[in-house]
Parts: structure tokens; sequence; C-alpha cells
């Protein structure tokens, strides 16, 4: 395992997500969450050191995920890789987070479509940091 390639993806996966999340739900989703206070935990803020260390696994998990199945296949790997972890974790989770909370289906659409930007944008970015450097011509 290309173990500086892999901390590289970890730092910009997780610094870009930030922003992402920050962007999505600090912004542009805000009036929906504040229309849905009253479901949302009292302590919340208390627990808000989560958002920071949660994302950690997250990367990790992600990338090496994504590094033990590559094949050099270039930028569409990437957006591939989105798109299955997209599916395997965001459309169950969101729908069960709809199952248990009442939660408008609007809002499962944003998440959805949040979700869907953010882990095609994490996955071409890991594979555009793990393609292979051109070969020098001598």
């Amino acid at each position: 395992m290309n173990w500086s390639k892999f901390f590289i993806s970890f730092i910009v996966i997780y610094v870009v997500g930030g922003i992402l999340n920050y962007l999505i739900h600090g912004m542009l989703l805000m009036d929906a969450y504040v229309a849905l206070s009253s479901v949302w935990r009292p302590d919340m803020q208390r627990l808000r050191w989560l958002q920071f260390v949660t994302p950690l696994f997250w990367c990790f998990f992600f990338i090496y995920i994504f590094v033990r199945g590559y094949q050099g296949r270039g930028l569409m790997e990437g957006v591939r890789f989105g798109l299955i972890i997209w599916g395997f974790t965001s459309i169950p989770m969101t729908y069960g987070q709809y199952m248990v909370y009442p939660l408008p289906y609007s809002l499962v659409w944003k998440w959805l479509g949040a979700d869907l930007v953010s882990l095609l944008v994490s996955g071409i970015l890991v594979a555009l940091i793990y393609k292979p450097a051109a070969a020098k011509s001598v």
C-alpha cells in the first residue's frame, strides 16, 4: 500500500468532505433542520465533537476500500466507486432515518442528492490522487 498517497487522500477527503458538509448541511439544508428542531436531540450541541471525529473513521475506510480494489482505470474508477458506496451506504441509511424519524420525504431526496455529490467528489479525488504518474519520455 502506498502510504504517502493514502495519507494525502485522507487529508484531502477529510478537508473537502468537511467543506461540503458545511455547505450542504450548515447552509443549504439549515432551514429544513430548524423546522425539524423538535425531532433532534436537545443536547445535540454537546455532542458536536462527534461531527469531527466520525469522519476520521469514514475517510480511513473509504480510502482503504478504494485502494484494496484499485485497478488504475482513472477518473471513471472514482465515479464508479462513489456510486457503489452511495448505493451501499446512503440509500439504506437515509431510508432508515426516514423510517425512524418523522422527516419530510423532500429531505430524504435532498440527503440522497447531497450524499451522491459528496461521494462522487470523494471518489474522483481519490482516483486522481492514486492515478499513476505519467511515464517520462527520455
